[in-house]
């Protein structure tokens, strides 16, 4: 059986010679009937490997519960990996990054209120250690060692920017060899950090997407002998709300892949294809001010949101032929898409109107955070009584990340993480006037210290500088929008409401969601979370993925958060837009 051997001088596979030539390729981040079709365009364009993280917060949910299956039956990518003819590198954490909610750590962890995460804090490894069991158990057969596509697996994820502790390390690697992992390791860091990062006895390599001649010389300082290995490529970026769309010169990312290869390492492009973080499983930064990513992880990758071959994608391929068998196989051509269709949302259904379909409120004296209600993504709505009428001061602690103040349903502000704002001032119209905030989560943060991130209202609340008390916290996580009851749409809406409407097909097939007029809030097609918009910006369309429509009539559902414009309509259209890039 083929296994993949680390020699003084590089890579070989069942003694032969390799030069690992992969792309980033998520399946989590892919609609599992595209699968087929992204992994074909990979081999396509000259990759022999596709690489993927595994969300430990969408395998393991609770820690009772363990999903392998639809979008997460990670089995069954490896075996269409396998049938394309590539070679996997899987990176399964504990910690990903990714720009995904929470870098991959499952929320329910935040719940203990002094966990340290990715550390020696014997909870935190606990919670790992039953990880690794329940996903590697079933992943063993794919393995090289037992005839399947993985060749290697990544130890941690840029641990020498978070820390130094070479003992945590040698604990991840220890227990992925305990689950039966026995194909090479491998960490992976930026340059400057490789030496923090590393692991005595596993192969270190580096992430970067400029000065790739300077990132390799600093890799071979540190490690005399073996392959050099990029398993980073930046070839393009992520965008954040309230930022630009992100883009890279197809010709000068390509000059910097010529550059890597002609020193005969082997290199991971990182993306190859991006494709979407759907419903609410984008993450965020946090370097003194939170920064929320945007649902498209567009990546200006070799293959954009939608799967199709962008300039990069014939450049990468010029190259990589250089110095690797290519198919002959022409480049693929765009897939056609659905649209120009405009579609009316006739019906209605008011979120306050609404509550007990979507959540059980709890009572507690100080606002619960998410975790301590067991919630992992969406919004919570705090509810306590004014006690007075007249002007007051509401100030907030903590916000994660953005409330909606509403006063007996009415909107009196917003508060923003984002902004640093903490305080409002309103008017109570009368004595027990209902004070309410809709609290978003709009993405944990993904890298740094700042993941120990835990959503909701956080400390205390106070009105006119007394702390308020008697709460009810009541969790919206939205993962079904069934119980819903909607009615035909009377007209203007105050507060945030669902929106539904139908548009018939012919065929299924892509498309995107553009909501010109609209403000804020997720959309939903066939029950399918799309994701978010917001008019700030760059973003300004929804990916729609073929395999969620259907011949026929077609349901779209919209949460505006803030007012819908009148014209109650949202349209298809063929072609994706991500914003203005920076010039």
């Amino acid at each position: 059986m083929p296994v993949l051997q680390i020699h003084d001088e590089g890579f070989t596979l069942d003694g032969q010679p390799l030069r690992i030539i992969s792309g980033g390729l998520h399946y989590f981040r892919v609609h599992p009937g595209h699968w087929a079709d992204r992994l074909r365009k990979a081999r396509l364009m000259g990759l022999n490997t596709v690489e993927t993280y595994v969300p430990w917060n969408l395998h393991q949910p609770r820690p009772d519960e363990f999903r392998l299956d639809a979008g997460l039956d990670l089995p069954a990518f490896l075996d269409l990996a396998a049938a394309e003819g590539l070679h996997v590198l899987l990176r399964p954490g504990p910690y990903i990054c990714a720009e995904w909610e929470g870098g991959g750590l499952p929320s329910w962890l935040l719940a203990d209120p002094d966990i340290l995460l990715r550390s020696q804090d014997p909870r935190y490894l606990a919670a790992v250690e039953d990880f690794f069991e329940r996903l590697l158990t079933p992943l063993r057969r794919h393995l090289s060692t037992n005839g399947g596509p993985v060749l290697a697996v990544q130890v941690e994820n840029e641990f020498g920017a978070y820390d130094g502790d070479t003992a945590h390390l040698a604990h991840l690697a220890a227990t992925l060899r305990r689950c039966g992992v026995d194909v090479p390791l491998f960490t992976c860091d930026q340059p400057g950090d490789v030496v923090r990062g590393a692991l005595p006895g596993t192969l270190a390599t580096a992430n970067f997407g400029s000065r790739s001649a300077q990132g390799l010389a600093t890799l071979r300082a540190h490690q005399s002998t073996g392959p050099l290995m990029s398993t980073e490529f930046w070839i393009g970026w992520f965008d954040r709300w309230g930022g630009h769309h992100v883009v890279r010169d197809p010709a000068q990312a390509a000059e910097e892949l010529d550059t890597v290869l002609a020193t005969g390492a082997s290199v991971n492009l990182y993306m190859f294809h991006g494709g979407t973080s759907f419903g609410f499983t984008n993450g965020a930064n946090d370097k003194h001010t939170y920064r929320p990513t945007v649902t498209s992880y567009d990546y200006d990758a070799p293959l954009d949101e939608a799967g199709d071959p962008t300039e990069k994608y014939e450049a990468f391929r010029q190259v990589i032929a250089k110095y690797a068998p290519v198919p002959a196989e022409p480049v693929p051509a765009r897939a056609p898409k659905i649209g120009p269709l405009t579609v009316e949302l006739t019906s209605c259904a008011p979120l306050f109107a609404n509550l007990p379909a979507l959540g059980e409120a709890v009572r507690a004296e100080r606002p619960l955070t998410m975790e301590q209600l067991g919630q992992d993504f969406g919004f919570v709505l705090y509810e306590t009584v004014l006690p007075a009428a007249g002007p007051v001061l509401l100030e907030a602690e903590t916000v994660r990340d953005r409330a909606q103040v509403f006063v007996d349903g009415q909107p009196v502000g917003v508060l923003e993480r984002e902004r640093h704002e903490r305080a409002i001032a309103f008017t109570a119209p009368r004595a027990g006037a209902v004070l309410s905030l809709l609290v978003e989560n709009q993405g944990r943060v993904n890298y740094g210290p700042g993941i120990h991130d835990r959503k909701g209202l956080l400390g205390r609340v106070l009105l006119d500088g007394a702390e308020a008390a008697g709460w009810t916290s009541r969790p919206l996580p939205l993962s079904s929008l069934d119980a819903l009851p909607f009615a035909e749409d009377a007209g203007t809406q105050v507060g945030p409401a669902f929106h539904r409407g139908t548009v018939r097909l012919a065929e299924a097939g892509d498309t995107f969601v553009h909501l010109p007029g609209w403000t804020k809030g997720n959309v939903w097609v066939n029950g399918f979370h799309l994701g978010r918009y917001w008019s700030r910006g760059p973003q300004r369309s929804l990916f729609v993925p073929g395999p969620v429509l259907r011949p026929g009539a077609n349901e779209i559902t919209v949460l505006e958060l803030h007012a819908a414009h009148r014209a109650r309509t949202v349209e298809l259209r063929e072609h994706a837009d991500l914003g203005p890039t920076e010039e």
